[in-house]
């Protein structure tokens, strides 16, 4: 079996954004990597979304960019506007094309199916897949999104629809998520925060259809592609001392909205600057403070699912760079007080002192 310097166990986000940044500024030159996945090929399967606080490398991938956007509760509609920090998508296969294509021109690089191949003794292994057992009670943002096309224009390609609550909650947090790429294309999700135990969430091919349908009112559409998943609002309870864990599995989605690919980068960044002695440093964290303020915010969540379409509409009232800062692990001691003081007081005082 052969030895490698660095092992990445995942060739996802996580794992190729990695490989990407060390092969970007020249840390394989005479170090060799193995980046372990299992899947045949790479296509297309997810749409990565953000806010852009920063630059990236992958402004090359981004499907569209939009300032305007809106929040719509069963009550009211409010569309919101922001030029500073553009909201943007990022298409997965063009992600993957870059990168391997990339990554294909060093030799020192090789992709495994299984790290049984690999004599792992000597490596330092960074570790993108999530090791704990699903566990179905805990909070997890789930969905399932599909891209349809009409003949005729019918979007207004120029804001998308953060959260449309008009729709059945089922005692949980269930909110709808339109993306329009062009006139005529969208990305339509729907979206839950809930533990995974009630299958009568799980119908969505029903619930886009009738939304689509419904809602949206377009009555003949094509479907162009389908992507779905389930993001833990949770962080890993144990981990393996010899792995230093990346993506998910590092903690690098943010519990209270489950953006995770500009964390990604920012733990990526961080990794190829202390890499010499990556082992020794202390594990990245997205920030205490966020963690400290997700966790109550969850509990809200969980215990007050029927509240919840007027707090995230609440967050987004008054200054749209401040909850975005918030949103997005850059925001300050003012700008965090900002949020807190728009939160209903009660209930999030029950959260802060409640064990569970």
């Amino acid at each position: 079996m052969k030895e490698f310097n660095y092992i990445i166990i995942g060739g996802g986000c996580a794992g190729l954004s990695l490989a990407y940044e060390l092969e970007l500024h020249n840390k394989l030159l005479d170090k060799t990597l193995a980046i372990v996945e299992p899947r045949q090929d790479y296509k297309r399967d997810k749409t990565w979304s953000f806010w852009k606080v920063y630059d990236h490398n992958f402004q090359d991938c981004v499907i569209k960019s939009w300032d305007n956007f809106s929040i719509n509760t069963s009550d009211s509609s409010h569309e919101l506007k922001n030029e500073k920090y553009p909201y943007q998508s990022i298409d997965s296969e063009k992600f993957y094309n870059k990168i391997n294509l990339k990554l294909s021109t060093n030799k020192n690089i090789q992709f495994f199916k299984d790290i049984s191949e690999l004599d792992t003794s000597g490596s330092i292994i960074f570790n993108s897949v999530y090791e704990e057992s699903t566990d179905k009670s805990k909070l997890w943002q789930h969905f399932q999104g599909i891209e349809i096309e009409t003949s005729k224009d019918i979007f207004d390609d120029q804001i998308l629809n953060l959260m449309d609550f008009n729709c059945e909650q089922r005692d949980a947090v269930h909110f709808f998520y339109t993306l329009p790429f062009s006139k005529n294309i969208a990305l339509v999700e729907t979206t839950w925060l809930s533990s995974l135990e009630n299958d009568s969430y799980f119908n969505y091919d029903l619930q886009l259809e009738n939304y689509i349908k419904n809602n949206l009112g377009i009555k003949n559409f094509k479907i162009n592609f389908v992507e779905k998943g389930a993001i833990p609002l949770f962080y890993p309870s144990t981990q393996n001392k010899d792995k230093i864990y990346i993506g998910s599995a590092g903690g690098m989605t943010r519990l209270s909205t489950g953006y995770t690919f500009l964390n990604i980068q920012e733990h990526s960044k961080y990794i190829r600057k202390n890499l010499n002695n990556i082992k020794d440093k202390k594990p990245y964290h997205i920030g205490k403070k966020y963690e400290f303020l997700d966790n109550i915010f969850l509990k809200v969540l969980k215990n007050n699912p029927d509240k919840m379409p007027d707090i995230f509409l609440k967050m987004f009232k008054g200054s749209t760079n401040t909850v975005i800062k918030f949103l997005s692990n850059k925001s300050n001691f003012l700008d965090d007080i900002s949020i807190i003081l728009k939160m209903p007081k009660w209930i999030f005082l029950k959260a802060l002192f409640k064990n569970e």
